[in-house]
């Protein structure tokens, strides 16, 4: 846990990581989900330095209650973030791209 989390926030941490163990998910997995929760609370709060758009702008993780959780799911990733994957890969082409030409692009 980084020091300049508040007491809420580490309590709020502890308690993701409790239950994402409980669930099956290993040590480290149910670390980066707790501190990638955490981290985006923070930032729509916020209580973060900087911010992506994505992170102040989106529903936050308990609102959206699993809803693009993995790639199996109907709707997936949003194309907001689909593209900034391809941006990361450095896809050519990808801010002309579509949402189901990006996870094509993308392998997904």
């Amino acid at each position: 846990m980084p020091k300049a989390w508040s007491n809420k926030r580490e309590r709020q941490y502890k308690h993701i990581k409790s239950s994402a163990k409980s669930r099956g998910a290993s040590e480290g997995r149910a670390e980066e989900i707790a501190a990638r929760t955490v981290n985006k609370n923070r930032a729509q709060s916020g209580e973060s330095r900087t911010a992506s758009k994505s992170s102040t702008k989106d529903k936050s993780p308990q609102s959206r209650g699993g809803q693009r959780s993995g790639t199996n799911r109907p709707k997936g990733q949003t194309k907001e973030q689909l593209y900034n994957e391809a941006k990361r890969r450095n896809i050519k082409g990808r801010s002309s791209m579509s949402k189901s030409e990006l996870q094509k692009a993308l392998g997904r």
